[in-house]
């Protein structure tokens, strides 16, 4: 029989590991001055799951979440947050604007929403999805006569300068931006007020675009990861004559030499470029071994993984979302 001395002793070794083990954790410093932990943990679909998902991956360890209005995943995810426990002050929390909801009366409306579903007072971090607008109201993907995607005429720099606005009121830390061009960025800084903390874009070894990330670099924008896997998502049409880019050869070779897999080595190829990453799963098993992939690189591994690169872009929705995206790049 245990005393009640036994298991209090048991607890606080459970939590001095747990804070030893964050404390080791991989974190970046944003434009704003916050630390963004360098390992995330995303809740793109399988929305049914991911109160399960979030719960799971707090207690592993993660501390950054990441979610957007359109996933419809926010109220699991605050759920989880609500009953783990954990103070807010030890998490960072990212959701995002969707299309809908560009009008910059609405912005505002729109992380109040948000927020509602998180059971927060703040997100650390709000970014806009894309820079193309939809026809403002409740459906998400608002329909025109033609059964396509119905554009707004609302600038993303309009609805960007509603975003500053939201700054100021603390609803957010910071703002952001996703699946932006480089020019698009452009107009933001010649026109805007502050700068983008972050871009979170599609990135993975199969995907590099090193002259947009040394761009990032002289702005000051950091740049996270989403799809950091690359094809592993079964929803993407493009590469799937190419096998999975974690199996890829070169990856499973520098995985080998630190005895870690190839889908680590592409979370740590992220993380040693500065930059963060959202693996995501719904499998408990791999939920905690995703944390093994924040490890740093070499630059022989660096450089062996810059051979594989084949600019080769698996999210692309220009046609279904009738917006040419990612138009530099």
């Amino acid at each position: 029989m245990f005393s009640r001395a036994t298991h209090l002793s048991a607890a606080f070794s459970r939590l001095s590991f747990q804070k030893l083990y964050l404390r080791k954790m991989t974190t970046a410093k944003l434009n704003t001055g916050a630390s963004i932990p360098a390992l995330g943990f995303g809740t793109w679909q399988d929305k049914d799951d991911q109160f399960a998902a979030v719960q799971e991956a707090l207690k592993a360890g993660y501390r950054h979440i990441d979610t957007a209005r359109v996933y419809g995943t926010e109220p699991a995810v605050g759920k989880a947050i609500k009953e783990s426990g954990i103070p807010r002050s030890e998490l960072f929390v990212t959701t995002k604007l969707w299309n809908n909801s560009h009008k910059p009366e609405d912005v505002e409306i729109a992380l109040d929403a948000s927020l509602k579903d998180l059971e927060l007072d703040y997100v650390d971090l709000y970014l806009m999805h894309w820079p193309v607008a939809f026809k403002p109201g409740d459906e998400l993907f608002p329909k025109n006569k033609d059964g396509k995607n119905e554009i707004a005429d609302i600038s993303y720099l309009d609805t960007w300068k509603a975003l500053e606005k939201v700054v100021k009121t603390g609803k957010t830390k910071a703002i952001g931006v996703s699946n932006f061009s480089k020019g698009e960025i452009e107009t933001l800084l010649e026109k805007g007020t502050i700068v983008p903390a972050v871009h979170q874009i599609e990135q993975h070894p199969w995907l590099q675009q090193n002259e947009f990330v040394e761009w990032h670099k002289s702005k000051d924008i950091h740049i996270t990861h989403y799809s950091p896997f690359g094809n592993q998502n079964e929803i993407y049409d493009a590469g799937k004559n190419l096998g999975k880019l974690i199996e890829d050869p070169v990856l499973v070779e520098i995985g080998k030499k630190h005895k870690k897999t190839g889908a680590h080595v592409a979370l740590a190829w992220g993380i040693t470029r500065g930059h963060s990453v959202l693996p995501k799963s719904k499998t408990p098993s791999r939920i905690k071994a995703n944390l093994e992939g924040d490890f740093k690189l070499d630059k022989e591994d660096i450089d062996k993984i810059a051979t594989i690169d084949k600019n080769l872009r698996f999210n692309n929705p220009s046609e279904s979302f009738g917006y040419k995206f990612y138009s530099d790049l």
